[in-house]
């Protein structure tokens, strides 16, 4: 076979860790000479429509080196569906660049897109190894124990709660809702946990979207305890639902995987103070928990670094239509390594968070999950108190 011209695009919301596999993908694809050149798609499925395409073996090591520690996306992404036409045209696209390996970093959609392409070369009988790279904050991948890009929006999330409690407690007489990325799962917002070194710190609830949550038992959960502390910090996924499925009558728009509501925190916070008479007030970090390296984490640039690499030797080892997975290995300590898993049980399935990590009284996370997500959060700074 002549040189292989490979391709890479990134689809979906970026991470703060996206280009690190993007620079994982260009350091080993320049190691394998089958390689013969590198493209990068600019915008996703949009910039391979119309052959927008960047030459990643001309760049500098240095620019390289530079772009791979920066958040967001270098090459630019895309939510795009593709319909028939689409297809069709991307594989004319693949024909005309002798595109031989296709590497798409993304998430749930990405995925099923992932899996559509390599299912339309392979009736067409164009041979094309499509290989998925797993990226997203929700952490709502399945077929692997986590997604570079959560273990950085969770440590944004977990300090930004703990900052905010910092404030609640010196100026107290106030509820504060923080609204957190996620979706409808629950990985996120489970992990502002970590922000607790003592008992009466932020959070002092959290709800996870896998549960539904009357407005009632909301207002019962945020009375007791500002009786208690005199303040209270609920922490609360932008995707929870009451028990009708509604979003308390906040405003919704369509999003690529259903409705979400735009200002969730901001109608608790009004409903609150409306009906507890209370002091209430309400925070969007949103988009900045991944737009933003304030707090990052090095095992989650590693690891999604890790999964670039794995990509490209999945693809010289002859496979195709696996997206790359990360294997938590045994033992108190932790380690993970890098597996493969076929994009159709990944395109089906969608990783909620687990019932037996979630508190039998609801409101708050089991012991157990901090085992699961201490060692990719790290640590979380501790602030002293006066005695």
């Amino acid at each position: 076979m002549p040189e292989a011209v490979a391709l890479v695009a990134h689809s979906g919301g970026p991470t703060p860790v996206i280009n690190a596999s993007l620079g994982g993908v260009i350091e080993r694809a320049r190691q394998h000479r089958r390689i013969g050149k590198l493209y990068g798609a600019r915008f996703g499925i949009d910039g391979i429509l119309r052959e927008d395409f960047i030459d990643l073996f001309a760049q500098s090591e240095r620019k390289l080196a530079a772009v791979s520690r920066a958040p967001s996306s270098a090459l630019g992404t895309s939510r795009r569906r593709i319909t028939q036409k689409d297809g069709e045209r991307l594989l004319r696209v693949f024909r005309a660049h002798n595109v031989r390996q296709f590497f798409y970093t993304g998430g749930n959609g990405s995925m099923i897109t992932a899996c559509e392409i390599a299912e339309l070369a392979r009736q067409s009988g164009y041979e094309l190894q499509v290989i998925g790279i797993p990226k997203t904050i929700d952490n709502d991948l399945a077929e692997t124990d986590h997604s570079p890009g959560y273990a950085s929006a969770a440590r944004f999330f977990a300090c930004a709660v703990r900052d905010l409690g910092g404030d609640n407690r010196a100026l107290p007489g106030q509820v504060e809702f923080v609204e957190v990325l996620g979706r409808h799962a629950g990985w996120i917002v489970a992990a502002t946990a970590l922000a607790r070194q003592e008992p009466d710190d932020a959070p002092h609830l959290l709800y996870l979207p896998e549960i539904p949550l009357p407005l009632d038992q909301l207002l019962q959960d945020v009375n007791s305890v500002f009786r208690r502390l005199g303040r209270c910090v609920v922490a609360i996924c932008e995707g929870q639902l009451d028990e009708r499925g509604e979003a308390f009558g906040a405003d919704v728009r369509p999003g690529s995987r259903g409705q979400l509501a735009m200002n969730l925190g901001h109608r608790l916070s009004l409903l609150t103070a409306q009906k507890l008479k209370l002091k209430t007030r309400s925070e969007k970090p949103g988009l900045l928990a991944r737009a933003s390296l304030a707090f990052p984490s090095q095992l989650d640039w590693d690891e999604a670094r890790l999964c670039g690499q794995a990509a490209v030797d999945a693809a010289e080892n002859g496979k195709s239509g696996v997206m790359v997975t990360l294997v938590r290995g045994p033992g108190p300590g932790y380690s993970a390594a890098t597996a493969c898993a076929p994009l159709e049980k990944v395109a089906c399935g969608e990783k909620r968070f687990p019932a037996e990590w979630r508190h039998p009284a609801g409101g708050d996370v089991a012991p157990a999950f901090f085992d699961y997500a201490a060692p990719l959060v790290g640590s979380i700074e501790r602030y002293e108190r006066l005695k």
